[in-house]
This record gives structure tokens, sequence and C-alpha cells, in this order.
């Protein structure tokens, strides 16, 4: 499977998560730094998507934030990492306005099309993605589908998650996310994304 398959593995610590984060809540500081473990990868590699060389800084203001307001999270694991990526997505958002930083041209959307196989080409474009390589790439998005990609394919949030953190509708979530991953997925030599491609994850020639 190479070095794919990036969201499940994240998921997969969400039990832990989700006993880390109640633990703490009860004031056990270990708990917490369980759950800063867990959570603070994925975090950063979606502000340094966001902010560039500025994550550490920015992932350190969020993470005084969560550490201020954990009294108030209630939900479990997967709730918790939207939460925290919330957080850290408005300190971005902050940190970019006080760099007089301007949000990226969309205008690359224009020339993708919506093609049939919608689910199989977005789950083989996830699974074929890492970490470093979606980073790498994902600058090169319009700004809706850098943070849909960011958040579904670096924090590992579902559509509905994303949304939340995003404020807008899950399908236009799906939409941007599906498109950016198209457009990785190209760039990555994964099959069928075009239409004369076989729907299989494509050989390396």
């Amino acid at each position: 499977m190479g070095q794919g398959g990036e969201p499940r593995r994240v998921r997969a610590h969400d039990g832990e998560l989700g006993a880390a984060v109640a633990r703490a809540q009860e004031g056990d500081e270990a708990a917490f730094a369980v759950a800063y473990r867990l959570v603070q990868p994925a975090l950063l590699g979606y502000l340094r998507g966001l902010v560039g060389d500025d994550a550490e800084d920015v992932a350190s203001d969020a993470w005084l934030e969560i550490a201020r307001d954990l009294g108030r999270f209630k939900g479990d694991g997967a709730g918790f990492r939207g939460w925290t990526a919330t957080i850290a997505r408005h300190r971005a958002l902050d940190h970019l306005r006080r760099q007089k930083v301007r949000p990226r041209s969309s205008a690359l959307e224009q020339d993708v099309l919506e093609l049939p196989g919608l689910h199989s080409t977005h789950d083989q474009a996830l699974e074929s993605i890492s970490t470093e390589a979606a980073l790498e790439l994902v600058g090169g998005l319009p700004r809706d589908q850098a943070e849909a990609v960011l958040l579904r394919v670096i924090v590992g949030l579902d559509a509905p998650s994303a949304a939340r953190v995003l404020g807008k509708r899950p399908g236009a979530v799906r939409t941007a996310a599906y498109r950016g991953l198209k457009r990785l997925a190209k760039q990555l030599g994964v099959q069928g994304v075009t239409d004369d491609g076989p729907r299989t994850l494509g050989e390396s020639k």
C-alpha cells in the first residue's frame, strides 16, 4: 500500500484520543500530552498548508487556546480533531490578516470538469497521497480546494466535519475536495481520473 491511507491511520487513533481528552478534561496533564501527540502532527501539516513556515508559531497559539477552552469541548476523538482544526484555522486566518496576505485566486477551478466515478477517483487519490506529497502539491491548488484537501487528507476529517471547520455546506466541501484531489491525482499518476484511464491505481510508467 506504500505511504497511502493517511486518513485511515489518523482515524485509527480516535478511540485513544477520545479517552485521553476525557482524562485531560478532568485535569490529567499526562493525558493532555497524549492528546497533543496524537493531534499535533496532522494539525501542523494543515497549518503548514495555510501559513507555510509560520505553522509552528500559529500552532503554539492554537494550543494555548485549546488548553484554555478544553473544559468547554464536548465530543469524541473525531470531534476533538475537528474542534482543534477549527481553532487552528481561526489562528491561521488571524495570522494571514496580520501579514496582509491575500487569498490565492481560484481561477484555476474553471478548467476542472466533473467526471463520472467521483467516489472511486476520490478514494484512490486519498489513498495514494502521503502527507509529504499532499503538502508539497497542495500549494498549487485554489484556496478552497487546498483547505478541503488538507482537512480531508492531512487532518483526516470526514466531509461534514470539514464543512463545520470551514463554515460551508458539506456538498461544497466534497466538491472542492474532489476537484483538488482530482488535480493532485493527475500529478501523482493515479489513473481512473481521466476519461480513457482504467479505474485502478496507475503504474509508475
